[in-house]
């Protein structure tokens, strides 16, 4: 099986981005326990440019975080913001996140 290939209900996307592009949606929108952080809110260790400031001692679920089709989907995308959000309507998790993100605003 192909990691990059859009699975039958996606259209095809480019076998160009087979790599990270440092988009940062994989430290935005999914949650990720190890480190007490929800459903697309960006992590806290996620710096400027994208890129991960305890890049060196990440946890396990990050060091073994592969890039797939959907880096090629969302990585083309103008901003943070906007990757967070295609990559939270791939997987429907939008609702969800509004939901658990209501309790974190003032």
């Amino acid at each position: 099986m192909d990691a990059f290939a859009a699975p039958a209900t996606f259209p095809a996307r480019s076998v160009l981005v087979r790599e990270c592009s440092a988009c940062g949606a994989c430290c935005a929108a999914p949650d990720i326990h190890a480190l007490g952080k929800p459903l697309g809110v960006p992590c806290v260790n996620l710096g400027a440019g994208c890129l991960c400031a305890v890049y060196a001692t990440r946890p396990a679920v990050c060091r073994n975080y592969a890039p797939d089709w959907v880096c090629g989907e969302v990585a083309p995308l103008p901003t943070l913001a906007a990757r967070t959000r295609r990559f939270l309507e791939i997987y429907g998790l939008e609702a969800e996140a509004e939901a658990s993100n209501s309790t974190l605003l003032p």
